[in-house]
């Protein structure tokens, strides 16, 4: 596997992590032990909005880096092979 490959599988497996953990903050229930002080609320939506939304620019660098990397190296290999 190339190091662009897996650079792609990586930000792959980051989108999906990022999305998720910013789903189970707006669904999942939790449990505050004894002693906390705080609004679990406003922290629960502000990690999972920006969990969301750093999953959302992840998926764009990957779409762009496969665009923009992949593609033209896998064209410009095609056409060398040819030649």
């Amino acid at each position: 596997m190339s190091l662009k490959k897996f650079h792609i599988l990586f930000i792959s497996l980051a989108t999906l992590c990022l999305v998720g953990f910013g789903v189970w903050c707006f669904v999942g229930t939790f449990q505050v032990g004894d002693g906390f002080v705080g609004d679990l609320t406003k922290i629960k939506y502000l990690c999972g909005t920006t969990s969301i939304a750093l999953g959302l620019i992840t998926s764009i660098y990957g779409v762009w880096f496969y665009r923009n990397k992949i593609k033209y190296f896998e064209i410009t290999e095609s056409f060398s092979t040819k030649v």
